[in-house]
This record gives structure tokens, C-alpha cells and sequence, in this order.
């Protein structure tokens, strides 16, 4: 992993993910989390001060070593105990239909063979287990799509892989989950090529 994946992306990302409209948005969507949890993208740990208190055990990917240094002192000050690992989403280490939950907060962009990541998350995933899901992806209008797929190419050097043109409903629906609750938006203060939203609660 280069200089700029592992000091200077993780440092954008902790600073531009803070804050609102990001805040509020992970308040909202991990209201509904229990059980034995799995953070798939942990990143810089800014979802820690969102969960339920009733979460005190949280198993946590990100492949980025460079997000520890900005996790450390996030995890330091929650209750919640956290078991890091360091890898990538699509090569699980977990036992099949071992979480209850499965979170996934503006991460899903950044896969490589996204597919194959959902299919993990459907697999470690115990039957009627909730996989909750933020993503940035593909806008439903035809001009911001064209723009969208014109620059992804760009988007995943500066992005550090990340792609600005996947609707995850679709790609979530094809590995075998059942969509509890979907919808799409457009996030406040954000550039348009980032701001529409998938957010939803995929069933096993």
C-alpha cells in the first residue's frame, strides 16, 4: 500500500466523512442494529459513537492500515469493545451464519469484485440476519448517470477505488438478500456526482 493510500487517503476520508450531513445520516441508520455485529469498512471509526447501547461487542474489517491511527482513539473512548481486522470484505475469516447484523457505511464503493464481498456478508450472516447498508452509488437521472460513468475511471485513482456508478439495491438483491427497506436520496451539502444515496435493510 502506497504513501497515498495509506497516510494521505485515510486522512481525507476521516476529515470529509466527519461531521454533517454524515452524522446524522449514521444515527438514523444504526437505530436499528442488535445482536452480534459486523462492520464491514470500519475505516476511522466514525460509526462508533452512533450504536445502540445495548452493543457492547463489535467485529470490525477495513483493509486500510492507515485508518488505525484515526480508529484508535475512537474505539478508546467508547464502551464497546472492537475486534479489528485488517483485510479485505471480499475474504471473510468468519464462520458462516455467525453475525446477527452486518453494517456497511459508504464502503461497498470501494471493493474490488463487489459481488464476491456481498456474498461473503450473505454467507457469515445467521437466516433472517440484517445487513445495513449506506452507499453512495448510481444517480436514477440519465445526465448525472452519463457524467457518473464518464468519470469513474478518475474517481477510483482519487478515490482509492472507489466508483461513483454501482446501484446497490441491484447488486444486493442478485446475491440472494431480500430487501426489507430500500430507498434512494440525495445527501445534503454534497457535490451531486456523490450525493445519491442507497440505504436499506437487506434480509438472509
Amino acid at each position: 500500500m502506497g504513501f497515498y493510500s495509506n497516510v494521505i487517503f485515510p486522512w481525507a476520508m476521516n476529515l470529509l466523512m466527519s461531521g454533517e450531513p454524515f452524522d446524522n445520516e449514521r444515527k438514523k441508520l444504526l437505530l436499528d442494529v442488535k445482536g452480534k455485529v459486523l462492520e464491514i469498512g470500519f475505516g476511522s471509526g466514525l460509526n462508533i459513537p452512533h450504536y445502540p447501547a445495548e452493543i457492547h461487542d463489535l467485529v470490525a474489517v477495513d483493509p486500510n492500515s492507515g485508518m488505525r491511527r484515526y480508529a484508535e482513539p475512537r474505539i478508546a473512548a467508547s464502551p464497546i469493545k472492537v475486534e479489528r481486522y485488517e483485510l479485505s470484505g471480499e475474504n471473510l475469516p468468519m464462520d458462516d451464519a455467525s453475525f446477527d447484523t452486518v453494517v456497511s457505511t459508504w464502503t461497498l464503493c470501494s471493493i474490488d469484485n463487489i459481488v464476491q464481498a456481498l456474498a461473503e456478508i450473505y454467507r457469515v450472516l445467521k437466516p433472517g440476519g440484517q445487513f445495513i447498508f449506506l452507499e453512495h452509488g448510481l444517480s436514477d437521472e440519465s445526465g448525472l448517470q452519463r457524467w457518473q460513468n464518464r468519470l469513474n475511471p478518475v474517481q477510483k485513482l482519487v478515490g482509492d477505488g472507489c466508483n461513483l456508478n454501482r446501484n446497490f439495491h441491484t447488486l444486493i438483491e442478485q446475491v440472494g438478500f431480500s430487501l426489507l427497506s430500500a430507498d434512494n436520496f440525495y445527501l445534503d451539502k454534497t457535490p451531486r456526482l456523490f450525493a445519491y444515496m442507497y440505504r436499506g435493510i437487506a434480509i438472509k
